[in-house]
């Protein structure tokens, strides 16, 4: 079977005679992986003229019902998933990370949509900056789609996440993408698109899929671009450094396969949880995808008088793994992706003896529970031990893409750290230790050359994800070996995607231009109080001055017997007078109370609830015989996604500010209240 590619709205087979993959289990023909004639330049100006142009009419929160509803979509037809991942030497807990990890990467995102970013086109990124003195010229800084294609260049260990966790971050920014999947789990990744392809809810031109080679594709990008690659650093460095990419600065994104490390605390004794988390951490990083994972534990670490007890426990745990036909229940570990990627880890493991002896021995004769062992990818893994770590380069320079890990001794955490540090930029870190002195010394040692570090002990245990499982709320990518890229992390990714432009205006203009209020800007106003009014008939700037009210000691004494509140600046006469304000001062809650006294309208309406209150802050106080009032003004407008049944709903956010007699700003705050659509 020849794998099509998807251009241009509509599958095309490759024409040339491409290349033959095997399944890494029996050996068996699976595909033809060629892209022979697919015109690369049509699918670029697809991308750009049609897959663009429909993302960006859609709104964040409606890119996001799209993910939640493909994520929907694929969880229902995920055993499909699983089937052809078998065939990749993936174990069905292998495959449980890859497939619904990465589908729930989609639903994570959508999530983080509704929650995190506004029902709009672009996203305001910060605070108002007041460029002139008298506050007439203003800044800030907003972000929109790139008007380009991202072109996604994935590895072949994790077909499915690889793929969707890219995606979710690009398609949510409102910019389409090519994705190109690694050949030799590329019948995966094609099984997954072709579904989201035929779901139908994303629009045309948003997905397109590239199965071979991309050719020369790099040559047809412009500045509006961007192009992620995951894989081998030697790889991502040619791609990289492309001429036309650093002509024209294409952000690139590099995530490479990096020598990541687990540390072992010298307050760790055999007989503590540490102790047994730390060994399964890296037995579990070793078996997982048969050690074809970029943030697999290579090089651990352990005190010197910890080293017979670590190598005793690991050579009794990875000798139990059983291997075979990853389809099978009582099979721990499949194969390698292929035989031919189980010769360069054998090749790998060879240059790795230089200077360590062998634990465990992966060219060993092992039993296998089905599967073939020639036709195969096969291999039991792999332990080494480096008895001087500072004195050999190979364990901090090489890296066997497989079953295989080294373990180091260390004197002193500065020893430890200073070994962590060799790998020259890392991935995913790992500490396992009870001590929370020794932890925070290990990690401030280890962060500047890692991306992710988990410092796991007996308390984070039952729920941690464990030491090399990216999460979509917090970033993936690392320094230097790792490629200096960043993946996930919550909006950061969806930035990624999105052109940063500062606007320079007036306070006016710039509320127009962020459909937000900015302090300075003209307000609106008319007779009808604005708690009468529904969404939609507010406007963004409308402003509502209340009746004033003069506080007495008798709203002071109230206060205090309501709320219990009775500290000294409030109650005590003399210690006030001496306190640093001078006299007998309201509370601060108070304030609040009476203000909303003040501005809010008792009779039903469309206001249907406070829904919060956000950036309180006091800035005057306010004593026995001073009187205030409050002005609110509508900052900004947000359509809410309701249950089913409920109401139309919109959130109105409201900047509150209290002044006293003097025009002095004594409190300010936002507000936010449920608001009833009319429509």
């Amino acid at each position: 079977m020849k794998l099509a590619s998807y251009v241009v709205g509509r599958w095309v087979e490759g024409t040339g005679s491409g290349v033959e993959v095997r399944d890494a289990v029996y050996g068996r023909p699976v595909a033809v992986v060629d892209s022979t004639g697919v015109d690369l330049i049509a699918a670029v100006r697809h991308a750009r003229v049609v897959g663009g142009p429909n993302l960006r009419g859609s709104t964040f929160h409606e890119r996001a019902a799209m993910l939640r509803a493909l994520a929907s979509y694929l969880m229902e037809r995920k055993d499909r998933y699983y089937e052809l991942s078998f065939k990749t030497g993936a174990t069905r807990r292998d495959g449980w990370i890859d497939i619904e990890g990465g589908i729930g990467t989609f639903f994570s995102y959508a999530s983080l949509a509704r929650r995190e970013m506004p029902n709009d086109r672009f996203l305001v990124e910060d605070e108002v900056q007041q460029i002139s003195k008298a506050g007439s010229f203003v800044g800030r800084h907003i972000l929109v789609p790139k008007e380009g294609v991202a072109v996604h260049i994935n590895a072949f260990n994790f077909p499915c996440w690889g793929m969707l966790e890219k995606l979710a971050p690009t398609l949510l920014a409102g910019m389409p993408a090519i994705v190109k999947p690694a050949t030799p789990s590329a019948y995966v990744a094609q099984g997954m698109a072709a579904d989201i392809v035929a779901s139908g809810i994303l629009p045309d031109g948003a997905l397109q899929l590239v199965c071979g080679s991309v050719g020369d594709i790099l040559d047809d990008l412009d500045e509006h671009d961007v192009v992620t690659f995951t894989g081998s650093s030697q790889t991502g460095r040619r791609l990289k450094t492309h001429p036309n990419v650093v002509a024209r600065s294409i952000p690139f994104n590099l995530e490479a396969d990096s020598l990541n490390c687990s540390i072992l605390g010298e307050t760790v004794a055999p007989e503590h949880p540490e102790f047994g988390l730390f060994v399964t951490e890296v037995v579990n990083e070793t078996v997982a995808k048969a050690g074809q994972k970029c943030t697999a534990i290579r090089r651990v670490i352990v005190p010197t008088g910890k080293v017979d007890a670590v190598l005793e426990a690991l050579e009794a745990r990875l000798t139990a793994v059983t291997l075979g036909d990853p389809s099978r229940e009582d099979v721990r570990m499949g194969p390698l992706v292929s035989t031919a990627q189980r010769r360069e880890v054998l090749e790998r493991v060879a240059e790795l003896r230089h200077g360590s002896s062998v634990v465990l021995d992966g060219s060993r004769e092992f039993t296998l529970l089905g599967g073939d062992p020639n036709e195969g990818g096969f291999m039991p893994p792999t332990l080494l031990y480096c008895a001087a770590p500072h004195q050999t380069a190979a364990p901090h320079d090489i890296e066997a893409f497989g079953p295989v890990a080294t373990v180091m001794p260390y004197q002193g955490l500065d020893d430890a750290i200073a070994l962590a540090r060799r790998g020259r930029g890392s991935l995913a870190g790992s500490i396992v230790t009870y001590d929370r002195d020794e932890g925070s010394a290990l990690f401030f040692g280890c962060a500047s050359t890692h991306g992710r570090m988990l410092i796991l002990n007996r308390d984070c245990a039952k729920e941690n994800t464990g030491h090399g499982a990216p999460l979509p709320q917090l970033i993936h990518g690392g320094p230097g070996r790792a490629g200096a890229g960043e993946e996930l992390g919550g909006v950061r990714a969806v930035k990624r995607y999105m052109q940063r432009c500062a606007v320079q205006t007036d306070p006016t203009t710039l509320s127009i231009v962020c459909g937000e209020y900015v302090k300075g800007a003209q307000t609106y106003g008319d007779a009808v109080h604005p708690f009468r009014k529904f969404f939609d008939e507010l406007r963004i700037g409308e402003t509502y001055r209340t009746a004033r009210r003069t506080v007495t000691e008798a709203d002071i004494v109230n206060s205090a017997t309501l709320t219990g509140d009775h500290f000294y600046a409030h109650m005590d006469d003399a210690a006030a007078r001496a306190s640093i304000f001078g006299r007998r001062v309201a509370h601060g809650y108070f304030l609040i109370s009476a203000a909303a006294g003040l501005f809010v309208d008792p009779a039903p309406g469309p206001v249907l609830a406070n829904y919060g209150l956000e950036d309180l802050r006091f800035t005057e106080p306010v004593g026995i015989g001073d009187t205030i009032e409050a002005r609110l003004t509508v900052k900004r407008k947000q359509k809410r996604e309701g249950r089913p049944g409920e109401r139309p709903s919109g959130v109105v956010a409201w900047d509150v500010e209290i002044t006293n007699q003097d025009s002095r700003t004594v409190a300010a705050y936002r507000i936010l209240t449920l608001v009833e659509r009319k429509n």
